[in-house]
């Protein structure tokens, strides 16, 4: 059995460690309406793996709830990840399966499956408290982001309603009510995105000759083939 970190993610960690602000990767998913695919951008905020097996390392992003990536992915979680990384001429392109996590008692809880550590991480892993921390760690005005309405919903009111919106929300003190309606709004719509790898394909541009390989996994094993670039 596989006991180490697979090749794709120590390259990406050494890519990472070298150009950490490179964090920007592009995520694609399928309206279940629709066959065209949509993308976005997304901020990587970091990896999640078992500590007694690091062969499984889980992708952590964050989203607004009330997005519709969300309906998308919870439909059909088979979404592809693009990384591109300039400082290191590398290119990420990662298959796998999305698990959307909000607040413990949103409605769209009961979508994720993997409350009790079935993505590999144990059955004491707290995805809540996961979320908290995350949530605590985003800056003041991604925080306040989470307050304004419907993302992609109609602008009521135009360009003046929105200089209503709050601009920064810090952790409220005691006996703040309306900051702690905000916070708690806010917290309210925000959720994960773990993305579970499966399929990796890994473009080095920087060697000459390019190097092109494709990595999958199978169990806790990950097979790996090279590829004419």
């Amino acid at each position: 059995m596989q006991m180490t970190a697979p090749r794709w993610k120590a390259a990406l960690d050494k890519a990472l460690a070298a150009h950490s602000k490179e964090t920007v990767i592009q995520l694609a998913s399928i309206d279940p309406s629709t066959p065209v695919p949509h993308v976005r951008s997304l901020i990587f905020r970091s990896f999640v793996s078992p500590i007694d097996n690091p062969s499984h390392p889980l992708l952590l992003a964050t989203t607004d709830i009330r997005t519709p990536k969300t309906a998308q992915m919870i439909a059909n979680p088979n979404v592809q990840v693009v990384w591109w990384i300039s400082g290191a001429q590398e290119q990420y392109r990662i298959a796998g399966r999305a698990h959307i996590i909000p607040a413990r008692g949103h409605t769209l809880h009961k979508h994720f499956m993997h409350p009790v550590g079935a993505l590999g991480l144990g059955a004491n892993f707290d995805w809540e408290e996961k979320r908290i921390e995350v949530f605590k760690s985003m800056s003041p005005m991604m925080k306040a982001s989470w307050c304004r309405p419907v993302p992609g919903s109609h602008l009521e009111g135009g360009p003046d309603e929105a200089k209503k919106w709050p601009v920064k929300l810090e952790e409220p003190k005691a006996g703040d009510e309306e900051g702690k309606r905000l916070w708690d709004m806010s917290l309210s719509n925000f959720a994960l995105v773990v993305i579970e790898p499966q399929d990796i394909d890994y473009v080095e541009l920087e060697p000459i000759p390019n190097r092109r390989t494709r990595f999958w996994r199978a169990g806790n094993v990950w097979n790996e083939e090279a590829l004419v670039p």
